[in-house]
C-alpha cells in the first residue's frame, strides 16, 4: 500500500515539476493565448485543430494540467481512503505513524486554486499578477507532492517531520527568489540590468524601478547561493551540497541569460533549474 501511495505521490510531483516548465514555455513563446479566451476549452473546442503553434504549446500545457489534475485527485482519495483503513490491516505500519498525511489534502485544495487562477489568467488576457500568483501556487502544489512522496518513504520507521527554524528560513528565500524571478520576466524587467554581476555597472542600480526589481532579484539569488553554501558546510549533507550546485548552475543561467540578449531556451532553462532548486530546497529543509 505505501510503495503505490508513494509511486503515485511521486509522479504527481514529477508531472507539477513538468508542468511548472511548460508554463514557462508558454510564457517564453508568447502562447499564453494560443487557445483564445476560451476556458476550459481551446478555441471553442474541447480538442482543437492544432493548425498554429501557439495553440500545440497552450493546449499541451492544459493537457498536462489535466493529468495533474487527475493524479492529484487520486493520490487525496487513495490518502483518504487508507486513513480510514484500520491500522491492523497495514502490515508495517507503527501506532502514530502514516504514509497519509495531511499533505495530498493540502495539495487538492492548491489544485483547485490553481485551476481557478488559470482560468482568470486566461480570462483577464495574462495580467502579471494572476501569472505571478498561478506560479506561485504551482511551486507550493510541488513542494506540497514532495513532502507528501518523502514522508511515505520508509513511514514505518519515519520519525515525526521536523523542520528547524533555519530551514524554514532557507525555504521561504527560495520562494521568495522563485516569485522575484517571475515579476522580473512578466514585467519585462529581464532586460532592465545589464551586465553581470552588477546592474549596468552600479551597485545599486539608477535606470528606474523595473531595473530595481531584476537587482532585487539578483540580490536574493546571490543570498541564496551563500545560505546554501553555509548550510552544506555546516550539515555535510550530500543533499545539500547538491541543492548548492543546482543554485550555482542557476546563477549561472540567470548571467547567460542576460549576457547572450535573453535567448528562449536559456530562459527555459532558468526556469527549469529554479524549479529544481525549489524543489530541492524543500527536500532538504526538513532536518
Amino acid at each position: 500500500m505505501t510503495r503505490r501511495y508513494t509511486l503515485l505521490a511521486w509522479t504527481a510531483a514529477a508531472a507539477t515539476y513538468l508542468l511548472i516548465v511548460l508554463g514557462a514555455v508558454v510564457r517564453i513563446t508568447g502562447s499564453g493565448m494560443g487557445c483564445g479566451d476560451h476556458w476550459p476549452l481551446c478555441n471553442g473546442h474541447l480538442f482543437p485543430p492544432l493548425n498554429d503553434i501557439g495553440t500545440v504549446i497552450e493546449w499541451s500545457h492544459r493537457l498536462v494540467a489535466a493529468l495533474v489534475s487527475v493524479l492529484v485527485v487520486a493520490l487525496a482519495g487513495y490518502a483518504w481512503w487508507l486513513s480510514h483503513r484500520s491500522r491492523s490491516e497495514i502490515p508495517g505500519l507503527t501506532p502514530g505513524v502514516s504514509p497519509t498525511s495531511r499533505a495530498p489534502l493540502v495539495a487538492a485544495v492548491l489544485l483547485v486554486v490553481q485551476i481557478l487562477l488559470g482560468a482568470i489568467t486566461v480570462k483577464l488576457a495574462l495580467p502579471p499578477w494572476t501569472v505571478i500568483l498561478h506560479l506561485g501556487t504551482a511551486m507550493l502544489l510541488l513542494a506540497t507532492l514532495l513532502v507528501a512522496a518523502r514522508g511515505s518513504v520508509g513511514a514505518q520507521h519515519a520519525a515525526p517531520l521536523h523542520v528547524p527554524l533555519h530551514g524554514l528560513a532557507f525555504v521561504g528565500l527560495a520562494f521568495v527568489t522563485v516569485l522575484f524571478g517571475a515579476l522580473t520576466a512578466n514585467l519585462g524587467a529581464a532586460a532592465a540590468c545589464t551586465g553581470f554581476p552588477l546592474c549596468n555597472g552600479e551597485i545599486w542600480p539608477s535606470a528606474g524601478g523595473l531595473a530595481l526589481v531584476q537587482w532585487v532579484h539578483r540580490l536574493l539569488a546571490y543570498a541564496l547561493a551563500a545560505s546554501v553554501l553555509v548550510m552544506a558546510v555546516r550539515s555535510r549533507r550530500r543533499g545539500m551540497w547538491r541543492v548548492g550546485v543546482l543554485v550555482l548552475v542557476q546563477v549561472a543561467l540567470g548571467a547567460a541569460t542576460v549576457l547572450l540578449g535573453l535567448p528562449p531556451g536559456l530562459q527555459a532553462a532558468h526556469v527549469a533549474v529554479g524549479a529544481a532548486v525549489w524543489a530541492g530546497a524543500v527536500l532538504t529543509a526538513r532536518s
